[in-house]
């Protein structure tokens, strides 16, 4: 009995998805040294942005969560100000806007002081600094 190739389930060869590729080739452009070296000034980015740009300037990977962190507080300081200007329902937003703040602050603290170059959901496709 012939079975096809791509059915067979003793085949583990990794899944590769245009998610992992890029995640992957986002990765390469660290240094494994410069992840070491700076873990935790990238953490500290998303509670002072502007940490890692003067502590470690050379810095790609603390000069990456500096940017994310930046983005977090545009989008921090954007919506808090559309939202408390809107009367009654956007009043009644801000503590749901504030708890998703606080979630992809807490995702940035993970991926910075765990070494992983990951941007956040949503914001994270923009680069303010090069």
């Amino acid at each position: 009995m012939m079975t096809d190739p791509k059915s067979n389930t003793e085949n583990h060869e990794p899944v590769i998805t245009q998610e992992t590729a890029s995640q992957q080739a986002q990765d390469d452009i660290y240094t494994s040294a410069d992840i070491e070296k700076n873990k935790t000034m990238a953490g500290l980015a998303y509670l002072i942005f502007f940490l890692p740009l003067i502590v470690c300037p050379e810095s790609k990977y603390a000069r990456f969560h500096a940017n994310q962190a930046l983005l977090l507080l545009i989008l921090g300081i954007a919506g808090n100000v559309i939202l408390g200007i809107i009367p009654v329902i956007g009043w009644m937003l801000l503590p749901v806007f504030g708890i998703g703040m606080l979630v992809l602050c807490i995702m940035g603290l993970v991926n910075g002081f765990g070494g992983k170059a990951k941007r956040l959901p949503l914001i994270g496709i923009c680069d303010i600094l090069k």
